[in-house]
């Protein structure tokens, strides 16, 4: 869906709303435009499992009817279809993977485990289960898969990342509304003596530091409060300029850090596989780490195309942005989110 389809609806809506609000208190909107959104976060398209919905005015959020018990459920559908193309990459069966993670910065339900219904799908063994902190799903998952396979519970590890946010975006909030789109990724996480290729794995660190700066208080519990019940908290929402400042701050902390650990300089780092949120808040934090401005090609985005995939974003990017490197070459993948979290890997080319 273009910026344009988007301020379509958007604005159909909020003018049918400013004709509501005539007479009253309450302050007209202001209409969104596709120079604005481009502007604000560097987005021009993104992908969605069900635009019709969300390109109604009367509606704008997607339709995505509930699936019988028995069936796969939607996530897990995402999950598998990048699983498979995680496996195929790698040059693994689903058989040889014994830990399925499932990570995303919201679930469609508390449980069975989404991840233990991927497991199945797939033909998997082992155990699985889910997480979610946000945007750093996916490497908070990887974090998890490496320490599983480093401490003998999992010989090989399978980490997907299913990101539906359109049901959790706020399609009614000009400064939100365009932000976020749908996309699944997986990675296959392994001990380095069977790998087929990819990427050593050096070093792997997370970080959480509470902040309501970036929330969703949609839960089981929303129902205990019926007044409250479908107020606009119950999506995302975020304080924008609270974030920029305390991202740009707290990643090239944390990346630094692993770096010196490591006895290595930011410029010795090939790629900087960022989450894929804001092309201003990247640039940003790019600059801190660096100490100057990145060069073309050190920090690749695919926001342009795919907008804030949550947790799924930085793995597309790291997919999109590898094949040109030399064995040999360093990389960094760092995704951070709600929470905060920031979740890092310093990676390898093989």
């Amino acid at each position: 869906m273009t910026n344009e389809q988007l301020c379509a609806a958007y604005n159909t809506w909020a003018r049918a709303e400013n004709a509501r609000r005539e007479g009253t208190d309450l302050p007209p909107l202001d209409e969104s435009t596709p120079e604005f959104i481009d502007r604000a976060s560097g987005i021009l398209r993104r992908h969605y499992w069900d635009a019709e919905g969300i390109l109604d005015p009367n509606r704008l959020c997607p339709r995505i009817p509930d699936r019988a018990d028995d069936a796969l459920s939607v996530q897990a559908e995402m999950a598998v279809r990048a699983a498979r193309g995680a496996l195929e990459s790698a040059g693994r069966a689903a058989d040889e993977i014994d830990l399925v993670i499932v990570g995303s910065s919201a679930l469609q339900r508390p449980y069975p485990a989404l991840a233990i219904e991927v497991q199945a799908e797939l033909g998997a063994s082992g155990h699985a289960f889910d997480i979610s902190v946000g945007c750093s799903s996916g490497t908070y998952g990887v974090q998890l898969a490496v320490d599983a396979v480093r401490g003998g519970t999992a010989r090989r590890a399978l980490v997907c990342t299913p990101e539906l946010p359109s049901a959790y975006c706020n399609f009614r909030d000009r400064d939100s509304h365009f932000i976020l789109g749908d996309a699944s990724a997986a990675v296959v996480i392994e001990p380095l003596e069977d790998a087929k290729g990819g990427f050593e794995i050096l070093a792997s660190r997370a970080v959480s530091q509470m902040s309501s700066a970036v929330r969703n208080n949609g839960g089981f519990l929303n129902r205990g409060d019926e007044a409250r019940r479908d107020d606009a908290d119950k999506l995302f929402y975020q304080q924008g300029r609270r974030v920029f400042r305390d991202i740009v701050h707290l990643v090239p902390t944390l990346v630094r850090t692993q770096l010196d650990a490591l006895g290595l300089a930011p410029t010795d780092i090939a790629r900087y596989w960022l989450h894929q949120a804001n092309a201003r808040m990247n640039t940003a934090v790019l600059e801190r780490i660096l100490g100057q401005s990145p060069s073309d090609g050190q920090a690749p985005s695919v926001l342009s195309d795919y907008a804030n995939t949550a947790a799924a974003g930085c793995l597309i990017a790291l997919d999109a942005y590898r094949d040109d490197l030399e064995p040999g070459d360093l990389g960094v993948l760092c995704a951070f989110g709600a929470g905060y979290t920031v979740g890092s890997q310093i990676l390898r080319k093989l």
